[in-house]
């Protein structure tokens, strides 16, 4: 244990405290069970890490270990927590369970046998944590964790706080919002920035090599995540991989399921909608869905689209059409929070009540008028008028 001890002293030396995510003050960290799920790349380790910098001693009562340590090859996790336990550990916090098949049922022990150590683990977005071996869920609170909104991304670039705005205030409120940004920054040039490269944090190490990155991560998730939760042979992640590129290269993609399961050389209609359930989880892809129709992954989506626009940059390189970034970021950024669905008057229906349509500064509210809580979202403004308002904005949500 002592080398884990000196490990996680080593790693917390180089994480830096003056920019943090904003589930950080979401949290509530008096929990005595909390699990963040998150792609790889957005940063949960760095989260850990953090919180562990900025709120405790380092005095042996806390520890943070990745649980693909070597450790673990000879070690189970309950000895871990006995061990750090009877030495007067406090605070546990596990980076990457998904990687430990025996999970579920030792951290369920771990919460049972030991009434005051709290316990905070990261684990894959495709985890289904309620599903596992043990049953956690009244034991449990779960975050997910999102790539940078375009003001985390502003914050970073600029080195200012700028605050978040729920989407209520948004749509009462956009003008002043917008004047009061705009007047700080020139929002658009940054915001063709973020559309490229701003969604993951690892930006920030270069650019030359972010999309070299950004795909390295696909794979890592397709060959190694999605097996690791779901036990998939090579064949599956042949046709995953090949699923994915279809998608990634005519997206916004209307599925027809049995022309697409051809092309992945799948003869059954529910294997496809479960591989499209697996890459939506692993929040490569975005299924939008009418509303009426529920989210069982059965359920076929009416669009699809990649999970962000910079793997549009990453992994659809030949299609960058206007229309498919503005609606891709638009999705991206408002389902953090909100109910995204499809419209049947429009592109989305956001809250079982408003409705969007998104286009470039010319949009005009034509297709939309007489629509109750609708609203035009416009590409290129800065600042927009009356029900028009600014696609860069809906990048302030959190």
């Amino acid at each position: 244990m002592e080398k884990l001890f000196q490990r996680f002293n080593n790693k917390l030396k180089g994480i830096p405290t003056h920019f943090k995510r904003y589930l950080f003050h979401q949290i509530n960290w008096n929990d005595r069970l909390i699990a963040i799920k998150g792609s790889r790349g957005v940063g949960k380790t760095t989260l850990l890490l953090q919180y562990i910098k900025a709120n405790h001693t380092l005095d042996g009562t806390v520890l943070y270990v990745s649980l693909d340590d070597i450790y673990f090859q000879a070690n189970t996790l309950v000895d871990l927590a006995d061990e750090f336990y009877i030495n007067g550990g406090k605070y546990l916090y596990l980076d990457e369970v998904h990687k430990y098949d025996n999970w579920s049922l030792e951290i369920k022990n771990i919460y049972d046998n030991y009434n005051d150590l709290n316990v905070v683990f990261t684990s894959s977005s495709i985890l289904e944590i309620y599903k596992g071996d043990a049953d956690l869920s009244r034991r449990l609170v779960s975050y997910e964790l999102k790539g940078l909104s375009f003001r985390e991304y502003l914050t970073l670039e600029q080195n200012n706080e700028l605050g978040s705005y729920t989407l209520n205030e948004i749509l009462t409120n956009h003008i002043e919002i917008a004047t009061s940004i705009t007047e700080q920054l020139k929002v658009l040039p940054l915001f063709k920035e973020y559309i490229k490269t701003g969604y993951y944090p690892f930006y920030k190490e270069g650019m030359t090599s972010y999309y070299q990155k950004l795909n390295n991560i696909i794979n890592l998730i397709l060959e190694t995540d999605i097996p690791s939760v779901y036990k998939t042979e090579y064949q599956t992640i042949h046709k995953l991989k090949k699923l994915l590129y279809v998608i990634a290269t005519s997206v916004p993609f209307q599925p027809n399921i049995t022309k697409l399961s051809e092309k992945i050389d799948t003869t059954s209609r529910s294997s496809t909608l479960q591989y499209l359930d697996y890459l939506e989880k692993a929040s490569l892809i975005s299924n939008l869905k009418t509303s009426a129709k529920g989210s069982n992954y059965l359920v076929k989506p009416d669009k699809i689209y990649l999970e962000n626009t910079n793997l549009i940059y990453a992994i659809g390189q030949s299609i960058k059409e206007e229309g498919n970034l503005r609606e891709t970021f638009f999705f991206n950024q408002l389902s953090n929070s909100n109910k995204v669905n499809t419209s049947k008057e429009s592109d989305f229906l956001v809250n079982d009540t408003f409705t969007f349509e998104v286009g470039g500064k010319n949009k005009t509210d034509k297709q939309i008028k007489g629509v109750s809580d609708s609203f035009v979202v416009s590409d290129n403004i800065e600042v927009g008028f009356n029900k028009k308002i600014p696609l860069w904005l809906f990048g302030f949500l959190y």
